[in-house]
């Protein structure tokens, strides 16, 4: 949906949009395959029985798929506005905000999400029919409740003309700011468990994992040369990055119980033992530099070659009153060649990223690595030229 409601003559041009879509995402082989396999035993102090009834003996956990798998759904829809203010010439704001609910996500999760939510998962937790122990769990892909992400795209641009100063034409500059605000993230596995939020945070899971800050944006500044001068294919600009601070996985680093409140400590069973453990990862900022040039040279002018009209040549009167037959010149542009012929239309650049040689945030829970390669990169300050030729 696009809508202007308003005529541009009042106070701009105002332009309402929307979407709405349905998607799906079936199951693939390897998850609907029944058979399992058998991992290692899970010892009692890995694996906790909300009943206390398993204790002193090692439980083995069965990997398999699901046949009675189902495919994943989703629900989007955005709404959003841009606009254009009459008063302030070549400025455009818009927003849009963006709603995403997903359903029936397949995904392995680990023995003590299925032994925690045991009656959900009927069959999963085979118990000895005597002592009530557990003596196996299944772990084969389930189909989990839902997930709801939602947030909001916001940009503004600015066009400045050098020429609206009454000063000549020394070109334009470009002002972009663009980023992102997410504001929600909640996953709930089971209809009878408690939704979860997992915005501004790290996650560490079989389903989610990597970083969820709240705020990503990037805000850049371009120079343009004035057209119809040499300066008009130099094009130069500096770039911002930002990725606002967000909590490690504290869950895990403070072993606390209470999901949605990590930082939890004191005495008390639902206490974090280590809530001196939680920490933020720090924001991220880096400036990228760039320059280039491109070559657009004028097309050469057409040049007198002796040649032949379409009727042959044509009489002429000379002084002494006799006629001649005269060969007509004609005009022709040969195809251009040489090094004007490869210079032109080419784009030469030169650009320096992270200037200020920015090491990536570190985050505990990153195990792999220390630091979250989806968000940062640890290459560092590096400089690259460019070399583009368009036939």
């Amino acid at each position: 949906m696009r809508w202007q409601p308003l005529d541009p003559k009042w106070i701009g041009a105002l332009t309402l949009r929307g979407s709405y879509s349905e998607a799906f995402h079936a199951p693939t082989l390897p998850d609907l395959r029944p058979a399992g396999t058998q991992g290692a035993p899970i010892l009692p102090g890995d694996l906790r029985d909300p009943r206390g009834l398993t204790q002193g003996t090692s439980v083995p956990v069965v990997v398999s798929g699901n046949p009675n798998l189902k495919p994943e759904v989703a629900y989007e829809w955005t709404y959003g506005a841009v606009y254009s203010p009459k008063w302030i010439k070549d400025l455009t704001l818009s927003a849009d905000f963006w709603h995403i609910d997903l359903r029936s996500i397949a995904s392995f999760v680990d023995a003590q999400f299925i032994t925690n939510f045991e009656n959900s998962f009927p069959g999963l937790v085979i118990r000895n029919p005597t002592t009530g122990a557990i003596t196996e769990v299944t772990n084969p892909s389930l189909n989990l409740t839902r997930a709801i992400v939602e947030g909001v795209d916001y940009e503004a641009i600015y066009i400045l003309d050098s020429s609206i100063f009454g000063h000549g034409d020394v070109g334009r500059l470009t002002f972009t700011l663009n980023a992102t605000y997410l504001s929600r993230f909640e996953f709930q596995a089971t209809p009878v468990s408690k939704r979860i939020g997992l915005s501004g945070e790290f996650v560490n899971g079989a389903l989610f994992t990597g970083s969820l800050p709240h705020n990503r944006a990037y805000a850049s500044v371009f120079y343009d040369g004035p057209a119809g001068t040499w300066l008009a294919g130099f094009d130069t600009g500096a770039t911002v990055h930002f990725t606002g601070q967000y909590e490690d996985e504290n869950i895990g680093l403070t072993d606390s119980p209470k999901l949605n409140v990590p930082r939890t400590g004191g005495p008390g069973d639902n206490a974090a033992p280590f809530p001196q453990r939680a920490r933020k990862v720090a924001a991220w900022i880096t400036l990228d530099l760039i320059a280039s040039y491109t070559f657009d040279l004028p097309p050469s002018a057409p040049a007198e070659v002796p040649g032949f009209a379409k009727d042959g040549g044509k009489n002429v009167k000379m002084k002494d009153g006799k006629e001649k037959n005269v060969i007509p010149l004609s005009t022709a542009e040969y195809n251009p060649c040489g090094w004007r012929a490869w210079l032109n239309n080419t784009t030469i650049s030169l650009g320096l990223q992270n200037v200020f040689d920015k090491d990536p945030p570190f985050v505990a829970a990153s195990v792999a690595n220390n630091y979250d390669e989806s968000l940062a990169t640890i290459k560092g300050r590096f400089w690259y030229v460019q070399l583009k030729k368009r036939f």
